[in-house]
């Protein structure tokens, strides 16, 4: 069961359409530039968090 679950894996690996190597350089930096973005505006908002509770805390 084992040896047919490998095989079958192995031959649907076989009709995969990977992508080129620029397309892959093109996707991997896509998905950084997006990265650095989401973790610049969720820092930001992180940092607005942080000064209102603080100004809660002094209420």
């Amino acid at each position: 069961m084992i040896r047919k679950y490998i095989r079958e894996s192995i031959q649907e690996l076989n009709n995969v359409t990977w992508p080129t190597r620029k397309q892959a350089i093109r996707i991997t930096t896509i998905v950084f530039i997006f990265m650095i973005i989401a973790a610049a505006i969720l820092g930001v908002v992180d940092q607005l968090f942080s000064i209102g509770y603080k100004a809660l805390l002094k209420i």
